[in-house]
C-alpha cells in the first residue's frame, strides 16, 4: 500500500497540472494569433519604448498609452489607406464595366494583328466581338463573376485582419505596461529548462524576430513605394491601390512581378509602347531587384531562412493564422531554424571539449615511471 500511495501522489499531481495547461490553451486558442501578433509589435518595438519612457520620466502606464497610440497610427493609417484606395477602385472599375457596356469595346490597335503567330487571331476574334454585342457581354460576365468573388473575398478577409488587429493593439498595451515582469519569467523559465544557454537562446530568439520582422516589413514598404512612385510617372490610374497591392505581395516571394507585369501588358494593350517598356524596367531593375539588396541589409546573420522553409512559412501561416500568418509564419520558422542551429553548435561543441578531455590511447594504462 505504502508503494502505491507514493506514486499515486505524483501521477494524480502531473494529471491535473496536464489537464490544466490544456485547458488553459483551449481558452487562449482563439486569440493566439492576436497574441503572437502583440507579442511581434511590442518586441520589435521595444527599445522605443524606453526611450518613450525615459522622455516621460519614467511613467509606464503613460508611456504605454504613448506607444499603443503610436502603433495605431502606423497600422491603422496605411490599413486605412488601403481601405480607401480599395473602394475608390472598386467604384472606378464598376464605372469602367459600366462604360464599356454602354458603348461597347474599340476596335484592335493594329500592332495586335502584327504579333507574331497569335496576332491574326486575336484580333479576328477581337473583331467579332466589337460586331456582336451580345458575345461580348457574355465574356465580360465570364470575367467580371471572379472579380467579384475575389473582392468579396478579400473584403471579408480585410474585415477580418482588422478586427484581429485591433484586439492585438489592446493587447500591445498590457505587454508593453508589464513587458519588463514577463521578460523576467522568461529568462527564468529558459533557465529552468535549458541551464545556462537559456539567456543565449533567448537573445537568438531575440535577434531572429527582430530580423525577420524588419526586413520583411522594410522591404515590403521599399517595394510598394518604389511601384507606386513608377506607377504615378507612368499615369497608371489608381497607384497607390497598385502600390498598397504589391506591398501585401512583397511577403511572397518573387510576388511584385505579379502587379507590375500586368500593368506593362495593360499599357502595351493601350497603345504607350513607352510607358509599357519604362514600367518593364522599372518593376524589373529596381522594384523587384531591391529585394536583393535591402532585404539582406536588414536582416542579419541570425534571422536568414531557407528561400523553401520562407515560403512554407508564408503559405503555412496564412492558412493558420489568415493574412496575419504572412509575418507569423516566417518568424516562427526562422525562431525554429536558428534554435536548431543553435543546438546542433552547442552539440559540436561539447564532442570537441569532451574529446579534448579525454586521455589519449598511448596514456590509457600507463603508471608512474620509476
Amino acid at each position: 500500500m505504502s508503494d502505491s500511495r507514493r506514486w499515486i501522489g505524483p501521477v494524480l499531481g502531473t494529471s491535473a497540472l496536464a489537464l490544466l495547461v490544456v485547458a488553459c490553451a483551449l481558452v487562449l486558442w482563439p486569440f493566439l494569433s492576436a497574441i503572437m501578433w502583440a507579442a511581434v509589435i511590442c518586441f520589435s518595438t521595444w527599445p522605443l519604448y524606453r526611450h518613450c519612457e525615459r522622455a516621460v520620466g519614467g511613467y509606464r502606464a503613460f508611456a504605454a498609452a504613448i506607444m499603443t497610440i503610436l502603433v495605431v497610427i502606423v497600422v491603422a493609417a496605411p490599413l486605412a489607406l488601403l481601405v480607401t484606395a480599395l473602394v475608390d477602385g472598386t467604384r472606378n472599375l464598376g464605372e469602367g464595366i459600366a462604360h464599356v457596356l454602354g458603348e461597347g469595346p474599340p476596335a484592335p490597335p493594329n500592332w495586335v494583328r502584327s504579333l507574331p503567330v497569335i496576332g491574326e487571331g486575336v484580333a479576328v476574334y477581337w473583331e467579332n466581338l466589337v460586331h456582336d454585342a451580345p458575345a461580348f457581354i457574355e465574356e465580360l460576365k465570364k470575367l467580371t463573376g471572379p472579380v467579384t468573388d475575389v473582392a468579396l473575398a478579400g473584403g471579408a478577409a480585410l474585415g477580418s485582419v482588422v478586427l484581429e488587429l485591433g484586439l492585438s493593439i489592446f493587447i500591445t498595451f498590457f505587454l508593453f505596461l508589464h513587458g519588463r515582469r514577463m521578460t523576467g519569467f522568461m529568462r527564468q523559465i529558459s533557465e529552468r529548462v535549458a541551464g545556462p544557454r537559456g539567456k543565449r537562446l533567448l537573445a537568438v530568439i531575440g535577434l531572429t524576430v527582430k530580423g525577420v520582422v524588419y526586413g520583411m516589413i522594410g522591404t515590403a514598404l521599399a517595394q510598394g513605394l518604389l511601384a507606386g512612385i513608377g506607377f504615378w510617372i507612368a499615369g497608371v490610374p489608381e497607384p497607390i491601390l497598385l502600390g498598397c497591392l504589391t506591398f501585401a505581395l512583397s511577403f511572397v516571394p518573387g510576388g511584385p512581378p505579379f502587379v507590375w507585369a500586368p500593368v506593362a501588358l495593360w499599357l502595351l494593350f493601350q497603345g504607350s509602347m513607352g510607358w509599357a517598356i519604362f514600367i518593364a524596367i522599372w518593376g524589373l531593375f529596381l522594384v523587384s531587384a531591391i529585394d536583393n539588396f535591402i532585404r539582406p541589409y536588414l536582416l542579419n546573420q541570425n534571422s536568414n531562412l531557407p528561400v523553401l522553409l520562407g515560403l512554407f512559412g508564408l503559405v503555412g501561416g496564412v492558412l493558420a493564422f489568415g493574412l496575419i500568418g504572412l509575418l507569423l509564419g516566417p518568424t516562427l520558422l526562422a525562431v525554429a531554424y536558428n534554435l536548431f542551429l543553435e543546438w546542433a553548435a552547442a552539440e559540436l561543441e561539447e564532442r570537441a571539449q569532451a574529446a579534448s578531455h579525454s586521455p589519449l590511447p598511448e596514456d590509457i594504462g600507463a603508471g608512474p615511471r620509476g
